[in-house]
């Protein structure tokens, strides 16, 4: 089993970093990994909402569909069934007063197949992303308010 969490502070109110982060369309912007994104079903973004992603991750081109499973204005959870590393991603943002967020960025998947062998040596990889990923989000957001 991978669970890798990981957090950071936004000094932007946590509606509006949400209301980034939420929208699939703004992945490429923000996950470095991300390479496309397409709906399957028609906006706006909702329960039973289908998006494929198509990533690079350690070298590796990885087409998935992520089913969004969970959303309300502070919690978003979606999932992805497929591929030898099925995945749970769920988003969470917690308001530090009127004008921060902590945001936090949760993986949790089981390597299926050989891939389990690798899930520590994927967990510090995605760690590692995951930081960089939030970093770049916080850069995004608050030079936006510069």
């Amino acid at each position: 089993m991978v669970d890798v969490v990981t957090r950071i502070t936004i000094n932007r109110p946590w509606r509006q970093v949400a209301g980034f982060a939420r929208n699939p369309d703004h992945a490429p912007d923000w996950y470095a990994n991300i390479r496309s994104v397409r709906w399957r079903t028609k906006p706006p973004l909702r329960v039973g909402t289908r998006v494929d992603f198509v990533a690079q991750f350690l070298g590796r081109r990885l087409s998935y569909t992520y089913e969004f499973v969970e959303l309300s204005p502070q919690v978003l959870v979606m999932r992805t069934s497929q591929g030898p590393f099925p995945m749970e991603t769920t988003y969470r943002w917690t308001p530090i007063g009127k004008r921060r967020t902590r945001m936090e960025l949760r993986n949790r998947g089981r390597p299926k197949g050989f891939s389990w062998v690798l899930g520590p040596f994927i967990a510090v990889a995605m760690r590692r992303t995951n930081n960089k990923d939030l970093s770049k989000l916080k850069r995004i957001l608050e030079e936006d308010s510069a």
